[in-house]
């Protein structure tokens, strides 16, 4: 084996191990668990409306996770309004009103971050849904459907924020239909979900 061969195979064997554990952590980084944790609690409350989809009846989108990020800590889950596992809203329903997506106490401190992940979507051509907004199921509408793509559901909104022990919060999101629905032929579409935070304001909890 020539010297420079000798060289090379010893940088490789250097470099192998830091690699390799630098590829785990970026790996495990977007699967961090969920948590909870102990103390003073606030309210916070989450509200959706929408800039919808223009070429549908109605659009029902499918939310499993509502959660916030504590700083130092973790993402803690959000309640869904009525403390259903997952909640359903027809963004058509939402564009001159808005719905509660999410209510609860979390721990008091500073959020960094929302993160949401939508499970499932569909759009309906001919008929409106009845009934709210946003709930645990929705009847889908008689008529023409279209099943829609969600390669990957998860977004999270950089805002921070803060919660007290003697102030309730309350956040209002929008969901832009039209910028999150693209069709992609033949009859079918996908969805990369685009949610902004229109406002964050507080107000005393009367405790």
């Amino acid at each position: 084996m020539q010297p420079t061969d000798l060289f090379l195979l010893r940088l490789t064997r250097y470099f192998a191990l830091p690699l390799a554990l630098i590829a785990c952590a970026c790996g495990s980084s977007s699967t961090s668990p969920t948590t909870t944790t102990s103390g003073p609690t606030s309210s916070l409350n989450i509200s959706l409306k929408d800039s919808p989809f223009a070429d549908a009846k109605a659009v029902l989108v499918t939310f499993s996770v509502v959660s916030a990020h504590l700083s130092g800590a973790d993402f803690i889950t959000l309640p869904f309004a009525g403390g259903a596992s997952s909640r359903t809203c027809d963004l058509k329903k939402l564009v001159t009103a808005q719905d509660v997506l999410g209510v609860g106490p979390l721990p008091v401190g500073h959020y960094t971050q929302l993160r949401l992940v939508v499970s499932g979507a569909s759009i309906y051509f001919d008929s409106a849904t009845s009934g709210s907004a946003c709930a645990s199921t929705i009847s889908p509408p008689a008529g023409s459907s279209a099943a829609v793509d969600i390669p990957s559901g998860e977004l999270k909104l950089n805002r921070e924020f803060d919660l007290t022990s003697t102030t309730s919060t309350n956040i209002l999101l929008d969901f832009d239909g039209d910028q999150s629905i693209k069709a992609t032929g033949n009859g079918k579409y996908t969805m990369t979900p685009v949610i902004a935070v229109v406002s964050v304001s507080s107000a005393s909890s009367g405790r």
